[in-house]
């Protein structure tokens, strides 16, 4: 966990606001429609990752994602965390949105969206996109749960967050870069690495935890999720904040290396 007081909230347009009540298929352990059947204790699905599954939704819900509730009408969406085991041991796969998208332009986020109405479930969700998003096969991928869902007032989403081990890895690229420019599997090492961890000021004085890994600068709702699941898990590693970075951030060349790539919220 960042090393700030645990009363911080995310920027503005970032603030997830618990769902309520929340839809049957969003709460925890909901069988997803595609994909194979969700359980936390699927026979090669890692220890720690059975415990961050158990502890989720709870967990989630108690950090400073969870405050206020949500405006009427707002639409469902979900975020895919699917974690997997790579050549540089268990990783997280992460995205970016591209530069020329109306909203949410170069903003890391998880692969995910809003729903359609023909899914089943916030699972169904979470795994139609990544599959338009990246590619991902949705049959290689185990769902072991989808937490209760959070507002995002900015976007107006309703978000869950589905977690999933992909137990059958399978190539991934961005399908579309009119709407996705880069995709990688991120090591939970390099997360943790304290190398690589930072925070992020708001206007109003508030931080939020940060990631910067693969010249990307993960921080609000997504680096949220990331600094909560990686404790869960037994990942975190102690860091003493040796950067502070500004928001807003100033503008980026695409060809700068190491450039900085906001990211404000995952849709």
């Amino acid at each position: 966990m960042y090393p700030d007081d645990r009363h911080v909230a995310m920027i503005e347009s970032d603030i997830p606001l618990p769902g309520w009540p929340p839809e049957s298929d969003d709460l925890p352990g909901s069988p997803p429609a595609l994909g194979d059947p969700g359980s936390p204790s699927g026979p090669d699905v890692p220890d720690w990752l059975r415990t961050l599954a158990v502890a989720a939704d709870e967990a989630l819900r108690r950090s400073p994602l969870s405050w206020g509730e949500p405006v009427a009408g707002a639409r469902p969406a979900a975020v895919l965390v699917l974690f997997g085991q790579g050549p540089q041991g268990p990783d997280v796969l992460l995205i970016e949105r591209s530069a020329g998208l109306r909203r949410h332009a170069s903003q890391p986020a998880f692969p995910g969206g809003a729903a359609d109405d023909t899914d089943a479930s916030r699972a169904e969700t979470a795994l139609r996109e990544a599959a338009e998003e990246v590619g991902v096969d949705p049959r290689g991928v185990q769902v072991l749960t989808t937490t209760s869902p959070y507002y995002l007032w900015a976007s107006h989403y309703l978000v869950s967050v589905v977690i999933g081990w992909w137990h059958t890895p399978c190539e991934v690229t961005p399908v579309d870069l009119a709407e996705t420019s880069f995709v990688a599997r991120v090591p939970l090492a390099e997360l943790t690495d304290p190398a690589n961890r930072l925070l992020v000021r708001t206007p109003t004085g508030r931080t939020t935890p940060a990631f910067r890994v693969r010249g990307l600068l993960v921080w609000g709702f997504t680096a949220g999720i990331l600094d909560v699941l990686l404790g869960l898990g037994g990942w975190e590693r102690p860091w003493t904040p040796a950067e502070t970075v500004d928001f807003p951030f100033p503008p980026r060349s695409a060809d700068a290396p190491g450039a900085v790539r906001p990211e404000r919220d995952p849709l």
